[in-house]
């Protein structure tokens, strides 16, 4: 597609706005924006940022939902060499707390109250002077920022910093800070994956070429854009020209609506998100312009979800990605049998892109057929842990494979199967979760003495069952447990907190261990006898 290669996002912009600069690039509401004027804002919005004195390392965080704002103010900042730290829309005061502190931000931009998300009651229970690299806030949209202890906080309005004088250059270059997301680690404490820019506009060509985004393209972004998997679809499909059908919060009946009044021809998603949108059409052709949707396999309760979907017209493939070598890393191949193209994994979108599997104990490698443990290599490898730099140097290979902490198989066509996670890693509401962190949070209630957490799929995804031993001389207060756990984001809360007199365990040469499959075997009996 691409016969010059971009190696940061302002060249790869301004590529694009040179081949297609009246081409509508976003569509929210009745706005269309095309990529000239997306280009413009960036220019814009990069110019007032500039004259309040952000450039090259310092960085923005996004707590956005999915409006054409993110996208203008992360191309803005990508001008600039500053850094986008995503902050997912459903964190807690905890976990926003620890994300601006561990990565101190020079701002964060936030759109108060914009479809419910109610940021000043998160932000009430942040102590602002508890971050002292915090210098502002950048009100996206709607009402000024309310929130009790932050009322001294300077802000800047994003309607402001569109009315400065355009800065077109740019102070990045590969090398520079892109982005950072956020990925389970082993502590409570999540891992901050930096990616730079060099890494991030290859990854958005490959993706275009792999998926095949162009002129017809209109994807419907449904996936968070503070998500990997929400961000690495956005950048393929500006990086080839395509049109994004924004939707701030995925609701089913909205998303069918957009799909048929736009006439999107394919987005990515959860299988749960599949499900819920196959519910909101009848007969079978319910959205005649959608061609294929790109899936992630998080809930186990909708294995057929790929023939219900392929008696509906729409073709399901599977991914592989994470925040470490970027979602949409691999992708099944359109014209595979649906047998095939339902299963995660598929072939890498790069060609420099190397994949292999290895025997967990030797790190020998295995042949195609044999599970293992999933190695990766390419351009979208991550630079480092924030902060973290020994994992960082345990996340790779002497030879400079990433270990992705995935169990795979490789495939006869070079390409593999994702089976699932080596370790005991959950998939909640779409995200990578470590149970410490819901297990150590659970533990500091005074009647709880351990816990246990499990993954369980129910008809709204996968929610987590946590099992208790409690405290001599304590019951169980299942309510009082749940809500104790409601600083955490709503995906991590317990469905269930059931008490167990001790957790099944099983000898080994190194102790004890847990034997989680039994407890989730429990975890899914009491949920499916309605408890």
């Amino acid at each position: 597609m691409w016969m010059t290669r971009f190696n940061d996002l302002p060249s790869l912009l301004d590529a694009v706005c040179e081949r297609h600069p009246d081409r509508v690039a976003l569509m929210w509401d009745d706005e269309l924006i095309t990529y000239c004027q997306l280009r413009e804002q960036a220019e814009r919005v990069a110019g007032g940022l500039r004259g309040h004195g952000f450039g090259p390392g310092d960085r923005i965080a996004f707590w956005l939902p999915n409006v054409p704002a993110y996208v203008v103010l992360l191309l803005a900042c990508a001008r600039l060499g500053v850094c986008a730290v995503a902050v997912n829309t459903r964190y807690g005061p905890q976990e926003v707390a620890d994300i601006l502190g561990r990565t101190r931000v020079r701002a964060l931009a936030l759109w108060p109250g914009f479809g419910g998300l109610a940021a000043d009651p998160v932000m009430e229970r942040i102590d602002a002077s508890a971050l002292p690299d915090l210098d502002w806030l950048i009100e996206a949209g709607g009402a000024a920022v309310g929130a009790a202890g932050w009322e001294n906080a300077p802000r800047l309005r994003l309607e402001a910093l569109r009315a400065a004088a355009p800065f077109a250059g740019s102070l990045a270059g590969p090398d520079s800070d892109g982005a950072t997301f956020t990925t389970s680690g082993t502590t409570s404490a999540p891992k901050i994956v930096v990616q730079r820019q060099g890494s991030l506009a290859r990854h958005a060509q490959d993706v275009a070429a792999g998926f095949r985004f162009g002129a017809d393209t209109v994807s419907l972004q449904a996936l968070p854009l503070c998500g990997v998997f929400g961000f690495a679809q956005a950048l393929g499909v500006l990086a080839g020209g395509g049109r994004l059908v924004m939707l701030p919060l995925f609701d089913a009946a909205q998303a069918a609506g957009l799909v048929r009044d736009w006439r999107v021809t394919d987005f990515c998603g959860s299988d749960d998100m599949v499900h819920r949108l196959l519910a909101q059409g009848a007969g079978e052709r319910p959205f005649p312009s959608l061609s294929w949707i790109g899936y992630a396999a998080f809930n186990t309760a909708l294995a057929d979800i790929a023939g219900r979907a392929e008696a509906k017209g729409i073709a399901l493939r599977g991914l592989y990605g994470m925040s470490e070598c970027m979602a949409l890393f691999s992708v099944r191949p359109l014209a595979a049998p649906v047998a095939e193209r339902g299963r995660s994994g598929g072939m890498p979108v790069s060609p420099e892109a190397r994949v292999r599997v290895v025997d967990p104990e030797s790190g020998g490698p295995l042949p195609a057929g044999e599970a293992g443990a999933l190695e990766v290599a390419g351009p979208s490898l991550f630079h480092r842990y924030e902060g973290n730099p020994d994992a960082t140097a345990a996340a790779f290979t002497a030879d400079g494979f990433f270990r992705t902490g995935d169990m795979a198989r490789l495939e006869q066509d070079g390409g593999f199967e994702f089976l699932g996670r080596m370790g005991d890693v959950l998939r909640l509401g779409g995200f990578l979760v470590n149970p410490a962190e819901i297990e150590e949070h659970l533990q500091a209630h005074a009647s709880v003495r351990g816990a246990q957490v499990v993954a369980v799929g129910t008809e709204r995804g996968m929610r987590p069952v946590a099992f208790v031993i409690l405290e001599d001389g304590h019951a169980l207060g299942e309510a009082a447990l749940i809500a104790h756990c409601a600083p955490l984001a709503r995906y991590k809360q317990p469905v269930r907190c059931i008490a167990l007199a001790a957790f099944p365990v099983t000898p080994s040469a190194n102790g004890e261990k847990i034997k989680r499959a039994e407890l989730r075997r429990l975890a899914e009996e009491e949920m499916g006898n309605g408890g």
